[in-house]
């Protein structure tokens, strides 16, 4: 992992400007008032699933702490309660599709910037790669 371009992709990312519309964009996805990127992304090692998790929580942990140092301290943020709430509520992006990759996540408010900043490890998708996440948004967590 490369921390430093980690951290220089999520400065860079509150304040870019967000896509009009859903899709794909240099850097990841994005859409209207937010920006979701791939930091890290497994190789679909089955057999190393677990301790690719492990790994990416780790990963997740270190920019948590670098962040707390610029944001506070934040409790983790449980996304499993966002993604039972989708069932009967509308759940804004990038919050419902977050919720629906990754059970945790660790939030801040971006001081100055007015934007949300999550890190997350999304492993709920037995078929898919593990990927570590970051998520720039306007939108306030639900």
């Amino acid at each position: 992992m490369n921390i430093a371009r980690h951290l220089a992709l999520i400065d860079e990312l509150c304040f870019r400007p967000f896509p009009a519309e859903h899709g794909p964009s240099d850097v990841g996805d994005g859409g209207p008032g937010h920006h979701v990127v791939v930091l890290e992304r497994s190789q679909g090692d089955c057999g190393a699933r677990a301790a690719t998790v492990e790994q990416y929580e780790k990963y997740r942990d270190a920019l948590y702490e670098l962040l707390a140092l610029r944001w506070g301290e934040t409790d983790p943020y449980n996304l499993q309660s966002v993604l039972l709430r989708t069932a009967r509520e509308e759940i804004p992006e990038p919050w419902a599709s977050l919720s629906a990759r990754a059970r945790v996540a660790h939030l801040w408010e971006a001081q100055g910037t007015g934007r949300w900043v999550a890190v997350a490890v999304a492993d709920q998708d037995e078929a898919d790669d593990v990927q570590l996440l970051a998520v720039v948004t306007e939108i306030d967590p639900p």
